[in-house]
């Protein structure tokens, strides 16, 4: 063989690597864009139920505030955490999954969860207000909304851990650096008080 044919089979060999490597770095890349799109699908359906909720607590407090005159302390803390609350998954509808604004989301949903529970211990030395159609009204629609966010938090989490885990592995962890495939955080409740939905029922 010529050395002519010899470079030209090398040359040829070399294509062939180039491009099997190519065909298994897009085949890399199009795994990541769907999976990294589900799990922002997955914090939409969050994202609908959290502001429902938020929807519902200026509806609760209102009903409330007729009843408990003196609680106006617990009342205004209510309000300011689901503003906070509000603000917070703003920002993460913007940017699902990332570190700082799922961080502050976590947080923010925290202390709501936590305010709403003081509201409803109150409540319950109130019974005329425990009584009143409007309150049992919302209180159940607010505890069918806390399982939907709950399920739906574990979708979202569920999607965020495949996309983590397929972007860590290797080779995919150098496709995923090139074309910036950040990770994503999970929507956790870092204390214990606050996994629990808040208590709802006046029965």
């Amino acid at each position: 063989m010529s050395t002519a044919a010899a470079m030209l089979v090398v040359l040829g060999a070399i294509v062939v690597l180039l491009l099997l490597l190519a065909l298994v770095a897009v085949g890399m890349y199009n795994r990541l864009v769907p999976m990294r799109n589900r799990y922002k699908n997955a914090f939409s359906q969050i994202d609908v139920q959290l502001k429902r909720r938020y929807d519902l607590i200026p509806n609760l407090v209102e009903v409330a505030k007729g009843y408990i005159k003196h609680e106006r302390e617990t009342l205004e803390a209510v309000i300011a955490a689901r503003n906070t609350a509000y603000a917070a998954g703003q920002q993460a509808a913007r940017n699902p999954g990332e570190p700082a604004a799922m961080t502050a989301l976590s947080g923010a949903e925290g202390q709501l969860t936590g305010v709403l529970g003081r509201l409803f211990a109150v409540a319950e030395a109130y019974p005329d207000l425990k009584a009143n159609q409007n309150m049992l009204a919302l209180q159940e629609e607010l505890g069918a909304t806390e399982n939907k966010i709950a399920f739906a938090r574990q979708a979202y989490n569920d999607a965020v851990m495949a996309y983590n885990t397929q972007r860590e592995v290797f080779p995919t962890v150098v496709i995923a650096s090139m074309f910036n495939f950040q990770p994503a955080n999970l929507f956790e409740v870092e204390q214990p008080a606050e996994r629990e939905a808040p208590k709802v029922s006046f029965s």
